[in-house]
């Protein structure tokens, strides 16, 4: 007789506990969530008794902190067993003064916490690098805080919402200019230039007038005699002082940031001869038009003592003047009235045109004496801002200086503009950084105080010093 196979039979050769049989898989699963769990409460616990808290850090520290990676309570103040979320103020200026920034309403009843802009835990980064993000929380909506601000009120970032530099900005509906008063054709000393009345054909580099404020300045046109005498007026006389509102940045590191002004004794005097009268092979010092005049008449007295025979003066034809009466043919002058001419012809010479043209010069009816304006020389046109040649000393002048080579008044204003900045920063691979933090300072140094160190270095606490 046939055996009959049905579906129940069939299922009645199943093991309905199959599942319940160990096997190796099933063996590895449950040692592993029961060492993997006891392995990591082992090692957290391990680490809170040895006093290394980078357990619970957000992540490691900056370069300048990261001494204090395993010190969490030198920055965060600990309660209740428990280290706040952010580093205290306090904690901050144990080790340096950062003076505070602007307040963020007028009444300057609220202020920035030091943690607000400077954010730790971010990897080895520069902690004083701000980051866009924290600088918009006020300036992207500054008339919030600030409903009385003469700034720009909506800036993120470079790229897009950051306004032309103020130097390059009209005021008014006039258009920038320079408050000097020196006189100088950039585009003429940018082509080749004769040297001297007399002299050979030149071409001038920017470097030979000139240099950042540590470097050396280039000598190639100066003069040794105007580089080694005395002057009357101060350099500090001649230039104007960056306004009172501006955030004083820290002191430069290398000194090379800004460019020096311009000396005529470095840059100028080897072309631009200061000379006088045609018995004199030197010229006048560049100095004030009293310190000239006495030179000029100290000049002429020791030369008509070697030369007495000069008193007797005759007349030039070549100076005659149609229209004026002509002095006798052949005139005979006292020493002294011999050097009051001369000096008078030497000082129109210079007034006219040896010292105007790069000065302005006024005179009066009270005084035979010109008056020389101030140079009103500007060392630095963005107080507001920081800025490093050292850095870009690797790109030509006229790259970024543009408008050098066709600026033929002294009233231009020759800083690159913002348009120059940003084909070089921008955000992305492939540019230079644009954060906020390279060109603006947020700190006030000028208010910065000394600090007394409170903090021992950790290996030196257990070394018996």
């Amino acid at each position: 007789m046939a055996r009959t196979r049905t579906t129940k039979k069939l299922a009645q050769r199943i093991d309905l506990n199959y599942f319940k049989r160990p096997t190796p898989l099933k063996r590895a699963k449950f040692w592993l969530s029961l060492v993997l769990p006891l392995l990591a409460l082992s090692w957290i616990t391990w680490r809170g008794f040895s006093g290394d808290h980078r357990v619970y850090s957000s992540g490691r520290m900056s370069r300048a902190h990261a001494v204090l990676e395993k010190e969490c309570a030198a920055c965060h103040v600990q309660t209740a067993s428990a280290f706040s979320a952010k580093a205290a103020d306090s904690a901050c200026l144990d080790c340096h003064d950062g003076p505070i920034h602007h307040a963020v309403s007028p009444s300057g009843g609220i202020r920035l916490a030091c943690a607000e802009c400077h954010t730790e835990h971010r990897g080895r980064v520069k902690l004083s690098a701000a980051t866009d993000q924290a600088c918009a929380k006020c300036h992207g909506n500054l008339k919030a805080s600030h409903p009385d601000t003469r700034y720009a009120s909506r800036i993120e970032n470079l790229k897009g919402s950051h306004p032309e530099f103020a130097p390059l900005r009209p005021m008014a509906g006039l258009p920038p200019m320079d408050p000097g008063t020196i006189k100088l054709n950039h585009a003429i000393h940018m082509k080749p230039i004769r040297r001297g009345p007399n002299g050979d054909l030149v071409k001038l580099e920017c470097g030979n007038c000139h240099h950042s404020t540590a470097a050396a300045p280039d000598l190639t046109y100066s003069d040794a005699k105007h580089r080694t005498a005395a002057v009357s007026y101060k350099d500090g006389e001649e230039h104007l002082p960056a306004p009172i509102e501006g955030l004083k940045p820290p002191k430069p590191v290398t000194g090379r940031e800004l460019m020096a002004p311009v000396k005529f004794a470095d840059a100028c005097a080897g072309c631009h001869l200061l000379t006088f009268d045609k018995r004199f092979d030197e010229g006048v010092p560049h100095d004030k038009p009293e310190i000239v005049h006495a030179f000029l008449v100290k000049k002429f007295q020791q030369y008509i003592s070697a030369y007495p025979a000069e008193v007797r003066v005759q007349r030039d034809p070549g100076r005659d003047l149609s229209g004026k009466p002509l002095p006798p043919q052949v005139r005979i002058l006292t020493p002294a009235q011999w050097v009051a001419e001369r000096t008078a012809d030497a000082e129109e010479l210079l007034w006219r045109k040896t010292c105007k043209q790069c000065h302005v010069l006024t005179t009066s009816q009270n005084s035979a004496l010109a008056q020389v304006a101030s140079a009103n020389v500007r060392t630095s046109w963005m107080p507001h801002a920081k800025f490093d040649h050292d850095a870009h000393r690797g790109f030509s002048c006229v790259s970024c200086h543009l408008k050098t080579l066709t600026s033929t008044e002294s009233s231009d204003i020759l800083l690159p503009g913002i348009a120059t900045c940003k084909a070089c920063h921008a955000p992305g691979p492939g540019h230079a950084d644009s954060r906020c933090s390279e060109c603006h300072t947020y700190h006030d140094w000028s208010k910065r105080k000394e600090v007394t160190p409170k903090f021992t270095l950790p290996a030196l606490r257990s070394g018996g010093q």
